[in-house]
């Protein structure tokens, strides 16, 4: 067998003989290497790891961003689309308030004409307004906007309609009844008394100054409110803070109004006499008491009912 050469190392000066098997050598040579390169692969592979983990939280932070930016505009979308039915919402009720309106004006009309005796050939308030125009081919997709915009613009031609025969209307009815007749000459209740005037007063509710634009009749629940002349109602039915309301026409411009009603005798289009029932006293709306809320108008204008009244 060949003998192991003993391998000399240096140290201080002095020499010490160490012998070493060439094989347990390369192996441990071999070890040693691949201890170092599964060491930079450690290394490495923890670089990598915090670079990916890295990489991952901007990802994240990227993601959320998006996330957050498309809830956004989503809830932007979500307020145009709420903005937009609540847009409709608003021109629906204005429509159906315009009709309303419109067969009210419609049914004060015919009846108008019928009290006059007029040429219903000439005031028909019954007849249907005339449309034409070219007839269309190609399906149109219909937008509510613009359908319910075109329904109020309609609406709004046939009112302008209704308003100018009206007024002829009521133009023909004063030639059959004189001024005096038009004029509120009579007590609006059986009975009562004034319990506050026209103008400036404390307002029970607040306590602060404010302008009473009627007189305020106290009577006994249920006592019965009289037209003050001869005239047609216009309007018959409760009213924000008035309760129930009734307006009468008289002609010459001249309009009465009574409120705060607990019930109504008439609709509209009735024609009154001076002295007719129109409803019952009551305390509906805004009221304190039992009462009956009492206004004239001259052309639009407010004016103190006072100077109607009859004196006792």
């Amino acid at each position: 067998m060949k003998q192991q050469r003993p391998v000399s190392v240096s140290l201080s000066g002095g020499l010490f003989g160490l012998k070493m098997n060439r094989k347990l050598f390369a192996a441990s040579t071999l070890l040693l290497a691949g201890l170092v390169v599964f060491g930079i692969w450690g290394v490495y592979g923890v670089y990598q790891s915090e670079r990916l983990s890295s990489l991952l939280q901007e990802t994240s932070a990227e993601l959320e961003h998006v996330r957050m930016s498309e809830h956004s505009h989503v809830a932007d979308l979500n307020r145009q689309l709420q903005a937009e039915q609540d847009k409709l919402a608003v021109y629906a009720r204005t429509l159906g308030q315009m009709q309303a309106r419109m067969s009210r004006l419609d049914a004060l009309g015919a009846r108008l004409v019928d009290v006059a005796s007029l040429d219903k050939s000439e005031f028909d308030f019954g007849l249907e307004p005339a449309f034409g125009g070219h007839r269309s081919q190609l399906p149109v997709v219909l937008d509510a906007e613009v359908v319910l915009g075109d329904q109020l613009f309609a609406m709004d031609k046939r009112l302008k309609q209704l308003d100018v025969q009206l007024a002829s209307v009521d133009y023909l009815l004063e030639k059959q009844q004189t001024l005096d007749k038009a004029r509120p000459h009579i007590w609006p209740t059986e009975g009562g008394w004034i319990s506050s005037r026209f103008g400036q007063r404390i307002d029970p509710f607040t306590g602060s100054l404010a302008y009473h634009f009627g007189v305020d009749i106290a009577n006994h629940y249920g006592a019965p409110v009289i037209a003050a002349s001869h005239g047609v109602v216009t309007f018959a039915d409760k009213m924000v803070d008035f309760g129930y309301v009734v307006d009468v026409e008289h002609g010459y411009g001249y309009k009465t109004r009574y409120a705060h009603m607990s019930s109504l005798s008439v609709k509209v289009g009735d024609v009154v006499n001076a002295n007719q029932e129109l409803g019952r006293i009551g305390s509906t709306g805004h009221s304190t008491g039992p009462h009956l809320h009492y206004e004239v108008s001259h052309y639009g204008k407010l004016i103190n009912p006072g100077t109607f009244l009859p004196r006792s």
